[in-house]
């Protein structure tokens, strides 16, 4: 049995200033620029108007914004815009005005600007915001391209659908750091390494390893994850073309054993 969740995001660039929209399942790049240039900017912004991340298709693995302990009543299978919007209260942001700018990072957790400047999270930069996970049994958390039934398309997919601008699906990152600040980055559609990166991505067909394990969890114990999303300017295919495209974004999740089977 495979215990999902999807998270629908957007993103863009240029050299002027980076234009990143997350709509939902959407990440809408906007410009006009013809040079051609990593570490692109825009002129203006868009924004992330809404992000919706589900969780499991059952009791077994759950989610929440906070540490509720272990009552499960307090969890649940999905976190909406407005849930992050929560736990990003403290920075006096939210989604549908937050701006993303190009930045680079080695570790998925520090994160620079071109000029080698440390940046801060969810200030114009990148998004960082926390979850917290429980499960009902111990088990080792994916990410994983399968959906949760024949029926459902949620699992992990970066997507574009403008053709002339596919290099989009390859600027993303995602990480994914536990209490021990020991993080796995997500690199869709992996290209060359680039700032010393350590990426995953994943399988077709999907085939759970080591390599796409995320993090584990103990039966009942919550455990703050930390989510990270960023456009990585050091990636040859952050280039002015790509700010046309619209890009989608959707994370799902699978609880294994230690053998990396599926938790039925």
């Amino acid at each position: 049995m495979s215990h999902m969740n999807g998270l629908k995001l957007k993103i863009t660039g240029s050299r002027r200033r980076l234009r990143t929209a997350v709509l939902l399942c959407l990440v809408t790049l906007l410009g006009g620029f013809t040079a051609t240039f990593a570490w692109f900017s825009l002129s203006s912004f868009s924004s992330i108007e809404n992000m919706q991340m589900t969780i499991g298709t059952g009791a077994q693995l759950l989610v929440a914004t906070n540490n509720y302990g272990t009552d499960l009543s307090k969890y649940s299978n999905t976190i909406t815009g407005d849930m992050i919007d929560s736990s990003l209260a403290s920075y006096n942001v939210k989604l549908a005005s937050f701006k993303l700018d190009p930045v680079t990072s080695s570790d998925g957790m520090k994160f620079y600007s071109k000029s080698g400047v440390l940046r801060a999270e969810n200030q114009n930069t990148y998004l960082e915001f926390s979850l917290y996970f429980i499960s009902t049994k111990d088990m080792w958390v994916h990410l994983t391209s399968n959906s949760s039934d024949t029926k459902k398309n949620d699992g992990t997919s970066v997507t574009t659908t403008t053709a002339s601008a596919s290099g989009v699906t390859r600027c993303v990152r995602i990480s994914f750091s536990d209490p021990q600040n020991d993080t796995k980055i997500y690199e869709p559609n992996k290209g060359t390494p680039v700032a010393n990166q350590a990426t995953f991505d994943l399988p077709s067909p999907m085939k759970y390893t080591n390599d796409n394990r995320l993090f584990d969890l103990k039966s009942l114990t919550p455990t703050k994850i930390t989510i990270r999303l960023w456009v990585e300017g050091n990636d040859p295919e952050c280039v002015n073309n790509i700010q046309s495209a619209q890009l989608g974004v959707l994370l799902g999740f699978a609880g294994t054993d230690e053998n990396n089977e599926v938790i039925g």
